[in-house]
């Protein structure tokens, strides 16, 4: 039987093999007639060619296009990036964005069915309004106030609770290092570090869980921050660079002050920033020595350099430890993460409304990541649903 190939413009495949990011011997060992396909010389088979775009992440009908797609992000980019040349979405950032878009469109549809009111506080502040009054309400309103942080033990403890706090007044919170369920799939947080899709009824954070949890706690209020002034935006949140985009420094500020705040800091401050200083107002603010470094700076108690410098050195010794923890545990539990990667919220809703019986078991499967019934009701099970 004659072996039917499938005709592919070359520079599609080269326009795969690029956006995919994957080592390029890899895939020649994987694909050893690549170059003849994008020589022009062979066509790959159908079933190549599906693994070829499995392997690239690529949607397979892009390559039976005429010439390469001109993908943009879907939603406002707010990064700072240290090689502004470079722009390309890589694939696993644009499936991460757009499986919360998906996750999002069903949860808005649910919210008017359910009859939920829209939500006061998106959009309800604009950027540059005054830093204080602004942190100071979202710090009321989620409850994460100074006195309240008292029956956190440690700033892991806090993350995990505010995550809880924040899912409580209606916002989505999505933190996962990782393209949907696809473990093989790591988040780069050199490319960006969370995003936020503003919706009155369906408000959705996402954080990028790739990153340590001393930053994480970081991205998540400074994403909570354009939900607040109703802004989607593609954000980088780093603390120890500086920012070109207003509404971002901004966001900074505010993210910063609700954590931190600045007339607390310039009181409790010891001036010094040894590791046990540091150590210490992380435990009366329950944040990360990171977040309590970079208020120390905007109190003005370091310059700029310095506080770089210092960053970087509490950065490397962060590392450290949480490199030790890694290798000292094993591999987590599934549902106990998944609830975290999806928002606890979302798979609620989701499961709740499969059983009873408004939404296909199929659908609840792929929004949830589900690959088969059991995960569904382990998955159930895990969140107290019956």
């Amino acid at each position: 039987m004659a072996v039917v190939r499938v005709p592919v413009e070359p520079s599609l495949l080269t326009w795969a093999a690029d956006r995919s990011g994957v080592d390029r011997g890899s895939l020649e060992k994987r694909f050893p007639k690549l170059e003849d396909w994008e020589a022009g010389q062979l066509d790959p088979t159908f079933n190549q060619l599906q693994d070829f775009a499995s392997a690239t992440h690529a949607p397979l009908g892009f390559l039976f296009l005429t010439d390469p797609p001109d993908e943009s992000l879907p939603i406002p980019d707010f990064r700072t990036l240290k090689n502004s040349g470079v722009r390309r979405p890589s694939p696993d950032l644009l499936d991460t964005i757009y499986l919360c878009q998906i996750r999002q469109d069903w949860y808005r549809e649910h919210a008017v069915a359910e009859g939920h009111d829209p939500l006061t506080f998106v959009g309800s502040v604009s950027i540059g309004d005054p830093v204080g009054p602004v942190a100071d309400g979202i710090r009321k309103a989620i409850k994460f106030g100074l006195s309240e942080r008292g029956k956190f033990s440690n700033s892991d403890d806090a993350l995990r609770h505010l995550i809880d706090l924040i899912e409580d007044v209606g916002v989505l919170v999505m933190v996962s290092g990782i393209v949907g369920s696809n473990t093989h799939r790591g988040l780069d947080v050199e490319e960006f570090r969370g995003f936020a899709l503003a919706d009155a009824l369906a408000p959705l954070v996402f954080v990028n869980g790739a990153d340590t949890k001393a930053a994480q706690i970081f991205t998540l209020v400074h994403e909570l921050v354009h939900i607040w002034s109703g802004e989607t935006a593609l954000s980088d949140a780093r603390m120890a660079r500086k920012v070109n985009n207003d509404g971002e420094e901004w966001a900074n500020q505010v993210a910063a002050e609700v954590l931190v705040p600045l007339s607390s800091i310039r009181a409790e401050y010891r001036q010094s920033v040894d590791a046990s200083e540091l150590e210490r107002l992380a435990k009366v603010y329950k944040v990360s020595t990171l977040v309590v470094l970079k208020r120390i700076y905007d109190a003005g108690f370091l310059k700029w350099n310095p506080y770089r410098a210092r960053f970087k050195n509490e950065l490397a010794r962060i590392m450290v430890l949480v490199n030790a923890r890694q290798q000292a545990g094993g591999g987590g539990n599934y549902y106990y993460t998944q609830p975290i990667r999806i928002s606890r919220h979302f798979a609620r809703a989701v499961i709740v409304d499969a059983l009873e019986g408004r939404t296909l078991y199929r659908d609840a499967y792929q929004l949830l990541g589900a690959a088969k019934h059991e995960t569904f009701q382990n998955l159930a099970t895990e969140l107290g649903v019956r």
